[in-house]
């Protein structure tokens, strides 16, 4: 690998980010939804159209990569780059009108994750980092909370859209409550990543991520420091992700 590229995939990317940022601005007045594993979890048309506009400005930056997206969009890649791609993290958010929603782009190698993006115009958020070269919140070099005690910790979480699954969240809630300082719920993985990252809550856990969940994200918060994992300690999977300064993160594992 070149040992600029890292670099030049988060320029790349971080134009690419922002244009769909733009595209995503324009709230539209109406919404068209297509269901996905039920009726709660579903994708707007404007979902679909930020994916169109970034898998066609990426490829024609990068026209041998490979494509891996959460509406759909999937391609081999040639070059031995894979462009991983949330288009709108934070979609029922976005439908509300709530901030925090964020376009998602990490580029991948055989190495893992080698740069990443993460963007959030309506708090005016934009964070990035390259694999061995730290982590950045709009141009600022970030790192995460450490050490922290589980009963001093703010905890940032999501819920799964199984039903089922939410009830055994909820029991995990319920006895972890008691033991940290709170509980945040803000709707958007990748941005709860970055706001362990850049110190804003002190951890974070969340089940049934999907790879575009937690790619970038995840980068950027372990070259702010953080340790990001699966239940178990290993690799981050949709069973369970886990991310938090290394003292914590190993708390929240005892407990979850």
């Amino acid at each position: 690998m070149s040992l600029n590229l890292p670099d030049e995939l988060v320029s790349i990317a971080e134009d690419v980010a922002r244009a769909a940022g733009a595209l995503l601005m324009n709230r539209p007045d109406s919404f068209t939804f297509t269901e996905k594993s039920s009726a709660v979890d579903f994708a707007t048309q404007m979902d679909q159209q930020a994916e169109e506009l970034i898998v066609s400005k990426l490829l024609a930056a990068r026209p041998d990569d490979g494509i891996i997206a959460e509406e759909g969009a999937a391609k081999v890649s040639k070059s031995g780059i894979t462009w991983v791609i949330d288009p709108l993290d934070g979609t029922v958010n976005y439908l509300y009108g709530l901030p925090g929603w964020n376009i998602s782009i990490a580029a991948k190698s055989q190495e893992g994750v080698v740069a990443a993006v993460v963007f959030a115009p309506s708090i005016n958020g934009f964070w990035s980092a390259t694999k061995n070269g730290g982590a950045f919140y709009n141009g600022k070099k970030i790192k995460c909370n450490e050490p922290v005690d589980l009963k001093l910790a703010l905890i940032a979480t999501g819920f799964s859209y199984d039903l089922d699954l939410r009830t055994e969240q909820g029991e995990r809630m319920r006895k972890l409550i008691p033991q940290i300082r709170d509980l945040r719920r803000n709707g958007a993985a990748a941005v709860d990543l970055c706001y362990v990252a850049m110190g804003a809550v002190d951890g974070y856990f969340e089940s049934s991520l999907k790879e575009w969940d937690f790619a970038a994200g995840g980068l950027i918060a372990t070259e702010a420091g953080a340790v990001i994992s699966g239940r178990t300690g290993g690799a981050p999977d949709g069973d369970m992700v886990v991310c938090a300064g290394a003292a914590l993160h190993a708390q929240l594992l005892a407990q979850i």
